[in-house]
């Protein structure tokens, strides 16, 4: 059995998957960044070995992504996050030729060809209103954990608007709502949506067509994907429950059997090039 692995070391997590050459998951693992990313890679991939019961020596391919996948030393090869994200969103949802991706510090939207190669993509201004960062910040104000996020907006009745194009206003604008007695179900409503309006915008750069799949750790949040899907006014894919923080890390783990299977097959042409000289 050949075993690849993806890791996604990202701003806010660092995600590694397993894969098997059925291109099943053998494991999976989560855990904050931090700042020592090459700690944190490893840390990760190591509670994979040990939840699929293999030795590093079974996997044979590493392939990092994400901010920091130049930091982790004992990677094959290195892919943009760009490239892995549309790997692993069109291995779950085949059909897919525009993908969002919302994560803690960055947001891009991107538009792929049938063979899943990027077309064009953009990504979010630098500013923190843009990402999943802001969300998490004000549920803290407010003293909500991110856990409590999802339930949170559940009960929202009367959304108000979150307009501040950066972090900075907009968290002066969530101060205010506050001192007028808002409820925090409807700041945290209204921060979703001022997050959606900017995710369709930025897909409307890249010239968006469906299928749309949504990854990324905001995408936890079933809101989220609603908001987006009435905004479009067409059906978005989501991955199942929490791999959709993991879309990434496992395109990173199909690139790589990719990668052995290229490199099998010049071995090969080489080989029967070398038998035909001798004959």
């Amino acid at each position: 059995m050949t075993i690849t692995a993806g890791i996604d070391v990202g701003s806010t997590y660092t995600k590694a998957v397993l894969l098997n050459d059925k291109r099943e998951i053998l494991a999976r693992d989560l855990k904050p960044t931090g700042f020592k990313l090459a700690q944190v890679s490893r840390e990760t991939f190591e509670a994979c070995l040990g939840e699929a019961g293999l030795a590093e020596d079974d996997v044979r391919y590493v392939v990092t992504t994400g901010i920091g996948r130049h930091r982790v030393d004992f990677r094959d090869v290195q892919v943009t996050d760009l490239t892995a994200s549309a790997r692993g969103a069109a291995f779950l949802f085949p059909g897919t030729r525009t993908i969002l991706d919302v994560g803690g510090q960055t947001m891009k939207a991107s538009r792929l060809d049938g063979g899943a190669r990027v077309l064009s993509f953009r990504l979010n201004d630098k500013c923190a209103a843009g990402t999943g960062a802001f969300l998490e910040k004000t549920a803290r104000y407010m003293g909500y954990t991110t856990e409590e996020i999802g339930p949170l907006m559940a009960t929202s009745k009367d959304p108000v608007p979150i307009s501040g194009v950066c972090a900075v206003f907009a968290e002066s604008e969530v101060i205010n709502h506050l001192s007028l007695g808002t409820a925090p179900s409807d700041i945290m409503q209204g921060a979703i949506e001022s997050l959606v309006g900017r995710s369709v915008q930025l897909m409307r750069r890249v010239k968006a067509e469906p299928e749309y799949t949504l990854i990324g750790g905001i995408l936890r949040f079933s809101t989220m994907a609603r908001a987006v899907r009435d905004q479009l006014e067409s059906e978005v894919n989501v991955p199942k429950e929490n791999l959709v923080q993991f879309v990434s890390a496992l395109g990173a783990a199909i690139l790589g059997h990719r990668r052995l299977e290229k490199l099998a097959r010049a071995s090969s042409t080489t080989s029967a090039a070398d038998a035909a000289a001798v004959g």
